[in-house]
């Protein structure tokens, strides 16, 4: 299973209009012509790859390394497939949008005689894992779900961390989910951080299972078993009968978890987890009102009380270079250069006109194109970060 990452700085700004136009009609081209060659489950394998992303964003003339680069080519995304006849649709988007998923799902189904309380299900699942059951300090504020007639779907989803100013963004494609609460991701970008608080790594399903049970505790002996760890923070109350931990291993192991914010109950999300009597860590998850506060004190209490830890592993890996896709129109701040808008019209005029040509001519000509570009580098010193 693939994972990549990617440093991307919290922008500001918005995109002027000539540039958004020509961004529209060149990811149109690029969207028929991978939906052409590869199928709809293509072109949704591609925006689940981070690289290939990423490359798409550079070339329709966002800067490299941005955290709009996610939001800006979704959103791009988004208009070309409600314009095209493509058998592929987005739902979703940044903030507000992001809520209209389930309806504007319910639509897409429809149109595609596909069951829509499946793919809202997969939505909501896919954002709890990576605003509550992966936690590095990040909250989502974009989630936008992608779908074919035939019912294969990708997510890209964008969460933000206000105290280091830098975005991670999350992609998933169905065609590789084997598991929601196993490793479940395609791939995450970011920025590796020395520990995550992890529910979904592989090898941590007892830990899985002791959080369900310990919500199917009362609220009272939640409460106490967390007052009991928390006042291990402040120095007080030795807890031997509890863990094995010395009191600063139990100290330091509450700091990590508090570093992560607020460790508190939800009371009213346990009592509904115990009403549904939930029957594993996905049903968990989905519970309304259950979040990262309430899964950091459930995970805290498996942690020192039952010895059941989770995993505090990131697992962000394998940085690329995104400085090889900068270099074809330009960037919308000016890095590596302003978006020329000669050359932009001009790449528009010659894509358009491939197009008109027979089909074989054109996979000829771009995989020649491929075969010249591949072992191309930058110069180092031209490598300029926004």
């Amino acid at each position: 299973m693939a994972k990549s990452v990617a440093d991307l700085p919290l922008h500001t700004g918005t995109v002027p209009p000539w540039l958004a136009a020509r961004m529209i009609k060149l990811a149109k081209i690029v969207v028929r012509l991978v939906a052409e060659e590869y199928g709809t489950v293509g072109f949704l394998e591609r925006i689940s790859d981070p690289i290939w992303f990423q490359a798409l964003n550079n070339l329709i003339g966002m800067d490299w390394d941005s955290s709009g680069s996610t939001t800006v080519t979704c959103g791009i995304l988004k208009q070309v497939l409600s314009s095209e006849d493509l058998d592929v649709s987005a739902a979703g988007g940044k903030g507000s949008r992001s809520r209209e998923t389930p309806r504007e799902l319910k639509k897409i189904c429809s149109d595609y005689g596909l069951d829509p309380q499946e793919y809202i299900m997969a939505s909501r699942l896919v954002a709890k894992i990576d605003n509550n059951a992966l936690q590095c300090g990040y909250t989502l504020y974009h989630h936008m779900f992608f779908v074919d007639r035939e019912g294969n779907w990708a997510v890209v989803q964008q969460g933000m961390n206000l105290a280091n100013r830098m975005a991670r963004r999350y992609h998933w494609f169905s065609g590789c989910l084997n598991d929601f609460i196993v490793e479940p991701h395609k791939a995450i970008s970011g920025i590796k951080h020395s520990y995550a608080l992890n529910t979904i790594a592989r090898k941590i399903g007892e830990f899985r299972k002791t959080v369900v049970d310990l919500a199917k505790e009362p609220v009272s002996k939640l409460e106490r078993d967390l007052k009991s760890v928390l006042a291990l923070a402040r120095g007080n109350t030795p807890l031997a009968y509890y863990t094995p931990y010395t009191i600063e291993e139990a100290k330091n192991k509450v700091r990590k978890y508090e570093s992560l914010g607020p460790v508190s109950l939800n009371k009213i999300a346990l009592n509904k987890a115990r009403e549904l009597a939930v029957a594993d860590f996905k049903e968990l998850l989905l519970v309304k009102g259950l979040g990262p506060s309430t899964l950091r004190a459930l995970a805290l209490v498996a942690e020192l009380v039952y010895e059941t830890p989770p995993s505090w592993k990131d697992p962000v890996t394998h940085p690329v270079d995104p400085f090889k896709y900068a270099y074809a129109v330009g960037g919308k701040d000016g890095v590596p250069f302003p978006v020329d808008k000669k050359t932009y019209d001009e790449l528009l005029s010659f894509l358009e006109t491939l197009l008109t040509k027979a089909r074989d001519h054109r996979k000829i000509f771009l995989r020649n194109i491929a075969k010249i570009t591949k072992n191309w580098t930058p110069p180092p010193e031209d490598k300029i970060p926004t």
